[in-house]
């Protein structure tokens, strides 16, 4: 929680609950409207509309708050999101890396904390390739990466018909449809109709794209890069991730050259979230090639 939200909070409960706040929280949309995501840790019950109106005193873009009411769950990665103050419509426009990007978090994931990742890729990208994305969500990988680069044909599939709907008004709010398709349905039965392979493919999902590999890998023009995101834990960031790449390279007779490793956030006090950037050749899979 910032320091005016804190100082908006004295006096208003006891030292022992407001030591409970958490001192972080996510905001999501403009300077003229936006909502504020928080945690409610247990005890802070009776205390949660109180919270929710010192956000939006010290927030004066904030315009409805909302509570964590589980982790994110489910085929669609969504996390139920409680309205505890404010305007019911918790749709809002997100500003980005120069994007604009419409949503409403009740119905769709995206972490605004994930921006300095997402322009991370996005300078990886060299003009003149095609890119697959898969799991896209909104699109804000897809049109951070086409408004940066006016040659790129980038390929995006998201499941979640709802965050398919926003990825196409996106598009079309970034004036990049030229250069993004956009595909609902599931990546498995996506890709095997696509009969053409990419530059690059980019799984922004850490939380079971290993399951994906085998469908990423055959897509992967030879000399292309993977992004491979996955959760590890922190004794040993890398070896599982990189076991599951070779593995899936392997069942295709493809060879591996591991280009970074990255230490993207942490994720819990013990597991953190991390890339491989991985070139895919041809030839047969020597483990020691690195």
């Amino acid at each position: 929680m910032t320091p005016s939200v804190r100082a908006e909070l004295k006096g208003l409960m006891q030292e022992d609950k407001l030591a409970l706040v958490s001192r972080s929280f996510d905001i999501i949309g403009s300077k003229q409207q936006a909502v504020a995501i928080i945690e409610l840790p247990e005890g802070l019950g009776d205390f949660e509309i109180t919270i929710a109106k010192a956000i939006m005193r010290s927030h004066r873009n904030v315009t409805s708050v909302l509570a964590k009411g589980s982790e994110r769950t489910g085929e669609y990665r969504t996390r139920e999101l409680r309205i505890i103050a404010g305007d019911p419509n918790t749709e809002v426009v997100h500003k980005e890396s120069g994007c604009l990007f419409r949503l409403d978090p009740r119905l769709v994931y995206f972490s605004p904390r994930e921006c300095a990742e997402r322009e991370r890729i996005t300078a990886a990208v060299r003009e003149g390739e095609r890119v697959l994305i898969m799991f896209s969500g909104i699109g804000p990988l897809p049109i951070c990466i086409a408004k940066k680069h006016r040659d790129v044909l980038v390929t995006a599939i998201e499941l979640n018909p709802q965050a398919h709907r926003y990825c196409m008004e996106n598009i079309n709010l970034n004036r990049v449809g030229d250069r993004v398709r956009a595909i609902e349905g599931d990546v498995r039965e996506v890709c095997r109709d696509l009969d053409e392979t990419f530059d690059r493919v980019i799984m922004p999902l850490p939380k079971g794209a290993y399951q994906f590999l085998n469908v990423a890998v055959p897509l992967i023009e030879v000399g292309g890069i993977l992004h491979f995101y996955h959760w590890a834990a922190q004794d040993d960031l890398y070896t599982k991730a990189e076991d599951l790449v070779n593995k899936a390279a392997e069942g295709f007779g493809r060879r591996t050259e591991f280009i970074n490793r990255v230490k993207v956030s942490q994720y819990s006090p013990r597991t953190w979230k991390i890339r491989l950037d991985v070139r895919i050749q041809a030839g047969q899979v020597h483990y020691g090639e690195m």
